[in-house]
């Protein structure tokens, strides 16, 4: 499998979504070790037209699902159909069996909602009724939340929250990039044409996963990621005020998300091995969400960032 055919992916991502290189990388990243993404950020920074154009270079189909709080849990995985004329009941197939889904404003809806997207994000798999209906290989979520308003939301509990590859902030653009947006939409608007790369099969993608798998990673740096997990549980063996802020750490599902983003990376960049390097760049789009924060932390204004990055530098580089 050809990296120059993801590169190309990429490039075409960074000509529709101008000015979030490090955004269109952590999709594709997320494509390639099998994960879904949550991406927090103000309105209007094209995290629906990111995903929109990851479905036009790539083979799958795409539908966005818009979250609202009267939004019920058939309406994600569809639900039994009576047939007068037949008699039965035939399954009509909802948005989640769709390869990309968006889950726009997921903390607008309600639990009962969120933990039907949790059993399809999780299991890849849907059940209605007493029946269990498999979702496609290729099922990538990407959740989306707003956060400037929180009115009328309902917060994704821990448990979701870890369901997720990599939790993504993203902010606004500068003046220049601003400019450059400008004269894409005017250019749209226009009717010109963009070249788009051939499409990427799913097999093209799932060869591309096989072949993630077998990046090496020395066993130092294996320690070195597992060292930084353990820091988030026992940060008291760092630093005592860390110990404060702190209240729960990462799961052993953040160990896997950080060896597979990393070995990801490390592809992407056109190596066969993993850098220290490598394992920093997703550190914090791995553990974000992952970590727990005490009453003191939030009080103080500290976030998760911030421990992070302490996590960071305490931890010794092999």
């Amino acid at each position: 499998m050809s990296v120059a055919q993801f590169n190309q992916l990429k490039d075409y991502l960074d000509s529709q979504v101008i000015g979030q290189p490090d955004f269109t990388k952590a999709i594709l990243v997320a494509l390639l070790a099998d994960g879904h993404l949550l991406v927090e950020g103000p309105p209007g920074l094209a995290k629906t037209r990111a995903i929109n154009a990851v479905a036009k270079g790539l083979e799958g189909n795409f539908h966005r699902v818009q979250f609202t709080p009267d939004l019920l849990p058939a309406d994600l995985t569809g639900t039994d159909i009576y047939r007068p004329e037949t008699g039965e009941f035939v399954f009509e197939a909802g948005p989640l069996f769709h390869n990309l889904v968006l889950a726009d404003e997921i903390n607008r809806a309600p639990a009962k909602v969120q933990s039907a997207l949790l059993e399809a994000m999780a299991e890849r798999q849907v059940t209605v009724g007493k029946t269990t209906y498999p979702l496609p290989d290729l099922f990538l979520v990407m959740a989306t939340q707003n956060p400037l308003e929180q009115e009328g939301t309902y917060p994704l509990p821990e448990a979701q929250l870890d369901r997720f590859l990599m939790h993504l902030n993203i902010d606004y653009p500068g003046a220049d990039t601003e400019i450059e947006i400008l004269r894409l939409t005017r250019g749209e608007a226009l009717a010109n044409e963009v070249t788009k790369p051939e499409p990427l099969t799913q097999q093209e993608l799932f060869d591309a996963r096989r072949e993630i798998l077998t990046i090496h990673l020395a066993p130092e740096l294996e320690q070195y990621l597992v060292d930084l997990i353990i820091a988030t549980r026992s940060p008291e063996k760092l630093d005592p005020e860390l110990a404060r802020w702190v209240a729960f750490g990462a799961s052993p599902r953040a160990t896997i998300a950080l060896d597979k983003c990393a070995r990801a990376t490390a592809w992407l960049d056109g190596r066969d091995f993993v850098t220290p390097d490598d394992i920093q760049s997703v550190f914090f789009d791995c553990l974000r969400h992952r970590i727990l924060l005490s009453y003191e932390a939030e009080a103080a204004g500290i976030n998760a960032d911030q421990v992070l990055q302490k996590i960071l530098q305490s931890v010794a580089v092999p």
